[in-house]
């Protein structure tokens, strides 16, 4: 028997204290009858949300959403464009137990109602982008679900498997599916923070400023985890006219590397709920349960009869993929010698050049200087001669000209002995780089 809204509103006074109910109304979105929930309003004005499971699966799936909402600190909702509702309290009840949580406001809209365009659609690609940006340790930390690439691969390849040894699934399906899980290309995605499978009625709209729907809150948080992302856009295959623009915008907004691959998985785990209902009905031996998902399967098989599900993933380029191909369409330019010469008249390049493990020869040394001599001689009427490392007139070991500076004529022995030792510590300079 259903709670009528004020039953409901009571329990709100018990679950949440100091608090004083001044009216109630029926709730009734998305919850397909599974619990029953009311608003209550607050004499302050503000007003909450209060359900009670109607049997035990939901409730466990309720008290699931307790944690994730909890998990949802003030750091991390600040990261979302959205509002998700905030865990306020619960109460035991004799048939159950009531959870209590703020109202988010809005309207739904029903997927095939999904307009295309800037709008809806891709305020729904930018909220699921930046929900799956979240840190993973938001669901860590709460020690919720994580599942791997592969692990996610393998349930798949569990459902199909089920579902073919039934008898059940079309042959045409069942190579569909088989083919998809064999391909690598497909599986090669990261992980993400996810709500594990969201709906068309998990979004509330508001009028923007332009008139367009926007997103303003995200409901169904049961399911928060670490898993596929293309779980959360498996529902966008029943809103044809605005699947293309929810695409387009999540992968604008994504926070991660191009994925290629996930709109093609996405359609791949809508097309799989209709298998895992056969799956449960057979686990459950619900024979009406069976025969139901047996017709949709076979619909589902006529439907895809001249649908190559792996050729969309052929065609699912990114925007990375396309600069790559033009990049690779572009002329390859001869490369341009740089000259690393030294632009000096005393030495010749080749004679400076060292191998890792060579050494300046005698040879290269009286080649050095004999090519210092040849080019710039000196004016005997302004030079009076090269001062050696030692002060005297002596050619040094290393010749190094350039390195050297000149001793006018006419300098005191003072402006001489300073002479000396800058020519010195050039000296060393120039033998200290040389041999590394």
């Amino acid at each position: 028997m259903a709670r009528s809204p004020l039953t409901l509103a009571a329990a709100v006074s018990a679950a949440v204290p100091d608090v004083e109910v001044t009216g109630a109304r029926p709730l009734s979105a998305g919850g397909g009858g599974r619990f029953d929930a009311a608003v209550a309003t607050l004499r302050d004005g503000r007003e909450l949300v209060v359900r009670v499971a109607g049997e035990e699966s939901v409730d466990q799936e309720i008290a699931a959403e307790v944690i994730a909402l909890r998990a949802l600190t003030p750091g991390v909702r600040a990261m979302l464009p959205f509002a998700a509702p905030e865990y306020v309290g619960a109460t035991a009840l004799p048939r159950g137990r009531a959870v209590v949580t703020t109202f988010v406001s809005g309207y739904l809209i029903d997927a095939e109602q999904l307009p295309p365009g800037e709008g809806a659609a891709t305020s729904v690609g930018r909220a699921l982008a930046a929900l799956h940006a979240l840190p993973p340790s938001v669901v860590r930390s709460a020690g919720l679900r994580e599942r791997t690439a592969e692990q996610t691969r393998a349930d798949v390849r569990r459902v199909v498997e089920a579902a073919s040894h039934s008898g059940r699934l079309p042959v045409r399906l069942t190579v569909r599916w088989r083919e998809a899980l064999e391909d690598d290309r497909l599986w090669a995605f990261e992980p993400s923070v996810c709500l594990g499978g969201t709906q068309a009625a998990s979004f509330l709209y508001v009028d923007g400023q332009r008139g367009a729907p926007e997103v303003s809150g995200v409901l169904d948080w049961h399911g928060l985890s670490i898993d596929d992302p293309a779980v959360d856009l498996r529902w966008v295959a029943s809103a044809p006219d605005a699947a293309k623009d929810i695409f387009r915008a999540y992968g604008d907004a994504a926070h991660r590397a191009p994925d290629a691959a996930v709109r093609v998985r996405a359609r791949l785990h809508a097309e799989l709920e209709f298998a895992r209902w056969l799956v449960h009905g057979l686990e459950t031996h619900n024979a009406a349960v069976v025969d139901d998902a047996s017709g949709l399967l076979e619909s589902l098989a006529e439907g895809v009869r001249d649908d190559d599900l792996l050729g969309d993933l052929d065609d699912g380029r990114t925007d990375i993929d396309e600069a790559m191909t033009a990049l690779a369409g572009v002329p390859q330019a001869p490369a341009q010698s740089v000259d690393t010469s030294m632009h000096t008249d005393a030495f010749d390049a080749d004679d400076l050049s060292l191998a890792p493990d060579a050494s300046w020869s005698a040879e290269k040394r009286a080649r050095a200087a004999a090519a210092a001599e040849e080019t710039q001689p000196l004016d005997p009427s302004e030079f009076v001669g090269l001062a050696s490392p030692g002060g005297k007139g002596g050619a040094p070991d290393h010749t190094a000209t350039d390195a050297i500076p000149v001793i006018a004529a006419g300098e005191t022995d003072d402006e001489k002995t300073q002479a000396d030792e800058a020519a010195r510590a050039a000296f060393q300079r120039w033998t200290s780089s040389s041999s590394e």
